[in-house]
């Protein structure tokens, strides 16, 4: 494609940003319906200014991620009423120069679970108490499913269970439990944790379907270790991918092209 005085900017602002696999996700987009735009990686520290210069240049769309999905709320001039309950954005749409917020996390988790099971009247055991969680968490509910959380930390798992209005358990209780999913939004998995289970091997028969949001490596140990005791997988990439046909349908108006963004993201993380 070529760039010109016509083309359109979108980008992911966040820091660290430079492990992004956004870019080759929306730019496969972009060049795959033959789109004008480009989408690029914006390490940004001062969100204030951020969204001044977003302002200026006449960006039409960014992603947000961390650290600066609850900060960037306070430069808005318009919010998703979901995205306000969730207190996180990771989209930004910006139209003559006024900015609005909007989370796509939920959807992305939501579509990703739902190929799998229907989630209305689902129970789901949620780990992780986090920015992830939290956003997972007012999803499920929005779609009618039932939910327990389970956190190493108490304080941020009592607190989010209190906003969700549901019940809370150590994580180290978690194998005790028996629900329709698991959902993995804890850091166990990846970096130095890479070994690292949520839950024991055990228990993970009474989930008959396990979701990991870790998304490199694709198959977590907690998948391998769930594939081997028959549960139905989710890698991390799946919801990776659903917000991003998400925000790339709130920006274009277009029907996202989900098979060339899953392959995007798969030729990148193979590229690592």
């Amino acid at each position: 494609m070529e760039i010109n005085g016509a083309t359109e900017l979108y980008g992911i602002m966040g820091n660290p940003v430079t492990h992004s696999l956004s870019p080759a996700m929306h730019n496969g987009a972009f060049a795959a319906l033959g789109l004008n735009k480009v989408y690029l990686p914006f390490a940004v520290q001062d969100v204030g200014r951020a969204m001044t210069g977003m302002r200026a240049l006449g960006i039409k769309g960014v992603s947000v991620t961390i650290p600066h999905k609850q900060t960037v709320i306070e430069y808005l001039d318009s919010i998703d009423p979901v995205a306000e309950k969730i207190g996180a954005v990771n989209t930004l749409t910006i139209n003559n120069g006024a900015i609005h917020g909007a989370n796509t996390d939920w959807l992305g988790a939501n579509r990703a679970l739902s190929e799998k099971i229907a989630l209305k009247g689902a129970s789901v055991l949620l780990l992780g108490a986090g920015g992830s969680a939290r956003a997972i968490g007012f999803g499920l509910l929005e779609a009618g499913a039932s939910l327990t959380i389970a956190s190493r930390t108490p304080e941020k798992g009592r607190g989010l269970a209190a906003v969700l209005g549901c019940p809370w358990l150590p994580l180290a209780e978690a194998d005790k439990e028996r629900a329709d999913a698991l959902v993995n939004a804890t850091s166990l998995g990846m970096g130095a944790q890479r070994e690292m289970l949520p839950i024991a091997i055990d228990a993970l028969r009474n989930f008959p379907v396990v979701m990991d949001i870790v998304y490199a490596p694709l198959k977590t140990r907690l998948l391998q270790e769930a594939e081997q005791a028959g549960c139905q997988t989710i890698d991390g990439l799946a919801m990776l991918l659903y917000q991003g046909t998400a925000q790339f349908e709130l920006w274009t108006g277009l029907q996202a092209p989900v098979e060339v963004m899953r392959q995007s993201l798969l030729t990148a993380l193979d590229q690592r």
